[in-house]
């Protein structure tokens, strides 16, 4: 007989001030969106964002370094939902049927995963070719979801976080994805098709890799 799950600490919850930042951010990062999608990034002020926030201009700068900087927390949160379930896969899940659950989950619009947030993504990226800063932020988030993706996927994989391989598949996986919502939001298909674009290209991403029939 197997021993009994360990009980896992509990995470602790976040201040009132931090729960508060939050949501302040997040109210931000929507009223920088929307300016975005209705004037463009190059016709979008961080006075405007603040104005359209109802706060003033210094309070915009200490949250956000830059008016592009302001959308980071909306292109960031499809990575962080995708880690997340990713991280809570049951151990001994094979590592490729844990990257398609939940990239298929983290995509597909569901109570508490709107498709309006895929709406502004898309949005977002068809404004980065004109705004090479916006697209700097892009990038910064998948490094930086590249970087978090490793140690989740090493325990899946059974990997040294810190080796090659680890780094290989993290890096892989998350490109994989990148260009899944890429590939989408160049298009005009439905959010739905965002899910079926990341099925595709981590299928096609682990069949080189795999051993002949």
């Amino acid at each position: 007989m197997s021993a009994p799950d360990r009980p896992q600490p509990d995470r602790p919850q976040p201040s009132l001030t931090e729960r508060r930042k939050a949501a302040t951010q997040q109210e931000i990062a929507l009223a920088a969106a929307r300016l975005f999608a209705e004037h463009g990034a190059e016709g979008t002020t961080a006075e405007d964002v603040a104005r359209t926030c109802g706060i003033s201009l210094r309070t915009f700068y200490r949250y956000f370094r830059t008016k592009e900087d302001a959308v980071a927390p909306l292109l960031a949160e499809g990575s962080r939902q995708w880690i997340a379930l990713l991280a809570g896969t049951a151990p001994g899940t094979p590592p490729l049927t844990a990257l398609l659950d939940s990239a298929r989950a983290s995509l597909t619009p569901a109570p508490g995963r709107a498709a309006e947030a895929l709406d502004w993504t898309r949005g977002l990226l068809r404004a980065m070719p004109a705004d090479p800063a916006l697209r700097d932020v892009w990038h910064r988030i998948h490094h930086d979801a590249e970087t978090a993706l490793r140690p989740v996927l090493a325990r899946l994989a059974g990997l040294d976080p810190e080796g090659l391989d680890a780094r290989l598949l993290a890096a892989a996986a998350n490109t994989a994805m990148r260009l899944a919502v890429e590939t989408w939001a160049a298009g005009d298909a439905p959010p739905a098709g965002a899910a079926a674009l990341a099925d595709t290209a981590f299928r096609r991403l682990a069949g080189p890799l795999l051993p002949p029939a």
